[in-house]
């Protein structure tokens, strides 16, 4: 897929990622407003009603503080995915949100966990990974910020923090390798220069024929190659002196 198809910005590059958000807000809103607790709806692992946690737990959130730091990367990672993977966005938002929550669900430690960072670690993951892989040089780049943003992300895929569900962000992180592995198709391929392409005949290359076989600059081209005396525009000019007046 070229580029241009790729990259197109549209309404819902902006839409859909602030809709998931408001939603989530809105979650936390009515908690507070009403004085009612959600946690229970978290995933808990390796039961059948924790099985639940895998739609819920992305919307739930424990207070203010973790909600404002999971819902601005999830905007700015997510509008990333819509302009830059246009065509496989819903994919891998759509998989990676439940595949996400089952393997926290598989390894996780017996807790309700909760938060919308396992989604943000999938995006992240993802971003990076696919870029490096595509070597598409935008790609690319959005891979190096990325890790100027999030890099230190990372760090909480390990046990750092017995209040962090540091599985819950293991299985972002692994669900993103995975899915830059596997989606290849649809993808913005790297646009191929003139040189690079198969019918591409050095000799025949207008810039080249400026350097001589040993690389110089040839300031005039051979005569032959110049345009012929009967195809040159002549131009004629008639002087007249202004008459002198008293």
């Amino acid at each position: 897929m070229s580029s241009k198809e790729n990259f197109q910005f549209t309404p819902g590059v902006i839409g859909y990622p602030l809709v998931f958000v408001l939603i989530i807000w809105i979650v936390f809103w009515a908690e507070v407003r009403f004085g009612f607790s959600l946690n229970h709806l978290g995933v808990f692992p390796r039961t059948l009603a924790g099985l639940r946690g895998v739609i819920f737990s992305p919307f739930i959130h424990s207070g203010i503080k973790h909600l404002f730091n999971n819902t601005i990367p999830l905007l700015v990672l997510s509008m990333a995915l819509f302009y830059f993977y246009r065509s496989i966005r819903w994919k891998v938002l759509g998989y990676g949100f439940f595949l996400t929550g089952i393997v926290t669900w598989l390894i996780a430690r017996p807790a309700f966990h909760i938060g919308a960072s396992g989604i943000i670690y999938l995006l992240a993951s993802f971003l990076f990974f696919k870029g490096i892989f595509s070597k598409h040089y935008r790609l690319v780049a959005l891979s190096l910020i990325v890790v100027f943003l999030y890099g230190g992300l990372f760090w909480y895929v390990t046990p750092i923090d017995p209040e962090i569900s540091w599985e819950g962000h293991l299985s972002g992180l692994i669900v993103g390798l995975v899915f830059a592995f596997a989606f290849k198709k649809d993808i913005a391929i790297s646009p191929k220069y003139r040189w690079e392409q198969e019918d591409y005949d050095e000799e025949e290359d207008e810039f080249m024929k400026h350097f001589d076989e040993n690389g110089n600059f040839i300031e005039k081209l051979p005569e032959d190659e110049t345009a012929d005396e009967e195809d040159q525009i002549q131009v004629n000019y008639i002087f007249k002196k202004a008459d002198k007046k008293d």
